[in-house]
């Protein structure tokens, strides 16, 4: 065959492939503007107006927006319900100006808006499922206010992810309420039995109970639970971690069987956690045992809400607006009418509060109750290491060595170091400055006897490491963490097995066999029988932490390990390293967190410090908080404290007044970071370092730090302008992060 020319193809158009384009565009143009609107589904018949909170956790859009609700939605788009619809476009009826899709819920159906202008549709609804009763609305609206947060912000707190495939599953019905149960344990507090009477009888009561020592608390809690299930009620009862809700859901279950209760906790996964929150929505299940998050269940007919250990900051939210969870169950229990405890095995200062304002009722055992439960308590303080050469040269001081010796004879002997890792703080051997990063100025730390030294700020590795002072070489260990200490144990005693629980591998039990446990605090197993005997080592480090709550958080966590120790007519003992004389340690060996949380209220409400006045916290760079401020409408009697220089964020991590991710990664770093414990003032990059001083950052990075304090009563106020300049702040345009938190944790 011969070969053709493109002209002499049969099949040839001689219209080039850009003619042909333009053609098509200017007919496709021509059709589009000949042809007549479509008209817009009608609307419902009646309550055509859907009121919608949007998923904007922007503080100058925090209000509701109105929507048309479709014909074809009116019987779905019920309050409570998950809808999409268009949000930010200029023109509310016109798909293609009217803004992107984002979530929102529907809080209310209307007859008509007070907005004269068109109307945006309801684009979908996701589910029928009604999420977000009346209830729990006015709750998160509430808690918003208290903390100058955003509703958007509480809802994504308060209600999990969707999954679909749950929501298809056929519902249980819901047990036969349990009878009453019988006071049990609870015959040791004076006012015990009275307490689960007035529970199953319906009441509210208000109370703060301090537990005695040893392993009952987690049976005290389901019964607690149990009577509030006799009344026909339900109730909530949240815990620090997951060990703990562990520990009452086994209660629970011994006690009541299964079905009367569900565990909220993130372990479970997304999808599991979704149907158990379902169960509790729609009524299957009356009682809810979890960490922070189920201080949001929303649990019908309530009849109590429970907070164990409201000291420990798990508690205390970490995504925005940051709420506490005490704070979270008060409002509850006001709302609700339904009663309110806060138990431990200490007392807080705020839990002191509600008892000196009359708003809660204490339940305590008496002495002879507490001296029956509690392990003899003995004390190593400065003047006995001075004289005791073994302390010198060993990690024991020659009474601890001989009370662990003793001990284990019998049982585990349990070892509580306040810091992690091997050595997290070295020193020069020769002039004993602190060793630095040379690119960040932070604490170096060693990984392990033959580890490099790293960065605990930025991850460096030093290499070829010299003091900046004297040039030496040599380091020695100013802080000795968990591990370097079970090192240092397996030495001292070659026979006896050593665990460790900590960060990187928490333990929840161990056997009653002897064995040296060594445990950072709050990651203390439990033994099976208690522990023959407990060492609390460098007791200085925890006291010393520059912290307002700095003695208060010491005695927490010297009671939680003392607390899983034998009593002491048993052979149960307790040894604790720091100085006799100081106050926390005093209320330690006389076992009397009472005393010691009404002796720090006394001392607080002198000096006007929380939790008798309100403060909130204002951080970011200089300029940043100085416009702020700016804008900012004090109420009266308002008192402003500094600003002074607040250390960098050590990782990326979202600001408390800005929004997170919904998944909230839980990357190895994120963990590192909200874990990590506070560091001393001295650790600080921007202050001062012993012989240097730290290099100055740049201008961009530099923060500082306000605190405003108002006094009882004004704290409302005081939210509510913090609030109002935030969204004016926003309203501006882009601009600088600034970090605003209503009653922080650490204003040390």
């Amino acid at each position: 065959m011969g070969e053709h020319s493109a002209g002499d193809r049969p099949d040839d158009d001689s219209t080039a492939p850009a003619e042909q384009l333009e053609i098509a565009v200017a007919a496709a143009r021509k059709a589009a503007k000949s042809a007549k609107p479509r008209k817009p589904p009608a609307l419902a018949a009646e309550l055509p107006v859907a009121r919608v909170v949007v998923d904007k956790a922007l503080s100058h859009l925090d209000q509701y927006f109105d929507y048309a609700v479709p014909e074809t939605m009116a019987e779905t788009a019920q309050p409570g319900v998950r809808v999409r619809v268009r949000f930010g476009g200029h023109a509310a009826g016109d798909r293609r100006r009217g803004g992107g899709l984002i979530d929102g819920i529907v809080v209310d159906r209307l007859a008509a808006s007070d907005y004269s202008g068109p109307l945006a549709r309801i684009e979908r609804v996701l589910s029928p499922e009604p999420v977000l009763p009346a209830r729990m609305l006015d709750l998160a609206r509430a808690v918003a206010d208290r903390y100058a947060g955003t509703l958007a912000d509480v809802l994504s707190l308060a209600l999990p992810p969707r999954h679909a495939r749950v929501e298809t599953e056929p519902a249980i019905d819901p047990l036969p309420a349990p009878g009453r149960p019988e006071p049990g344990s609870w015959a040791r507090y004076a006012d015990g039995p009275r307490l689960l009477e007035a529970l199953a009888a319906g009441e509210s009561p208000r109370t703060v109970w301090t537990a005695l020592p040893g392993p009952t608390w987690p049976g005290e809690i389901a019964l607690l639970l149990a009577a509030v299930l006799a009344s026909g009620r339900g109730g909530i009862v949240v815990l620090p971690d997951g060990k703990a809700v562990a520990r009452v859901d086994e209660a629970m279950e011994q006690l009541l069987g299964r079905g009367h209760h569900i565990a909220l906790t993130a372990e479970v996964g997304p999808e599991e956690r979704y149907r158990r929150w379902l169960a509790v929505s729609r009524g299957t299940v009356k009682a809810v045992v979890g960490t922070r998050a189920a201080m949001f269940a929303p649990v019908a007919d309530l009849g109590l809400v429970a907070l164990w250990d409201d000291g420990d900051t798990a508690h205390s939210e970490l995504h925005a607006p940051q709420p506490h969870v005490r704070e979270v169950l008060v409002m509850r229990a006001l709302r609700e009418q339904a009663a309110f405890l806060v138990g431990g095995l200490t007392t807080s200062v705020d839990a002191a509060q509600l008892v000196r304002s009359g708003w809660a009722q204490p339940v305590e055992a008496d002495r002879a109750r507490v001296r029956e439960a509690a392990p003899l308590l003995r004390t190593v303080g400065d003047f006995d290491l001075a004289r005791d050469d073994a302390a010198r040269v060993a990690r024991l001081p020659t009474m601890a060595w001989d009370v662990a010796r003793r001990a284990l004879e019998s049982g585990p002997v349990l070892v509580q170091v306040p810091r992690r890792g091997y050595v997290p703080h070295a020193a020069c051997l020769r002039c004993r400055a602190s060793a630095r990063c040379t690119a960040c100025v932070g604490p170096l730390e060693l990984t392990s006897s033959e580890g490099a030294l790293v960065c605990s700020w930025c991850g460096r590795h030093e290499v070829g490491w010299r003091c900046a002072e004297c040039g030496g070489a040599k380091l020695r260990a100013n802080v000795v963490g968990a591990r370097r200490t079970a090192e240092e144990l397996g030495r001292a005693f070659p026979r006896v097995p050593v665990r460790t629980s900590g960060r990187d591998a928490v333990l929840a039990t161990v056997p009653d066999v002897p064995a040296l446990v060594v445990a950072t605090p709050g990651a203390e197993p439990v033994a099976a029988d208690g522990y023959a005997a407990a060492l609390l080592l460098d007791g200085w480090l925890l006291l010393n932490r520059p912290d307002l709550r700095a003695g208060e958080e010491a005695l927490r966590r010297w009671l939680g390990a003392a607390s899983l120790v034998r009593p002491a007519s048993e052979g149960g003992a307790v040894v604790i390293i720091a100085e006799p004389t100081l106050r926390a340690v005093q209320a330690l060996v006389r076992w009397d967190p009472q005393g010691y949380a009404r002796t720090e209220l006394a001392e607080r409400a002198e000096l006007g410090l929380p939790p008798v006045s309100r403060m909130a916290s204002v951080t970011g760079s200089p300029t940043a908080v100085a416009e702020l401020m700016r804008l900012v409408r004090l109420p009266e009697g308002a008192e402003t404290l500094g600003p002074v220089p607040a250390p960098p964020p050590r990782s990326p991590q979202a600001p408390a007044n800005t929004r997170t991710s919904r998944a909230r990664s839980k990357s190895a770093a994120a963990r590192a970071a909200i874990e990590r414990p506070p560091a001393p003032a001295s650790d600080a990059p921007g202050l001062w370092t012993p012989g240097r001083q730290a290099p100055e950052p740049p201008p961009e990075e530099r923060r500082e730090r306000l605190l405003i304090r108002v006094a009882p009563g004004r704290g409302a106020e005081l939210a509510a302008a913090l609030k109002s300049a935030q969204a004016l702040w926003m309203s501006r345009g882009p601009a600088e992060t600034v970090w605003v938190r209503m009653d922080p944790l650490d204003i040390g």
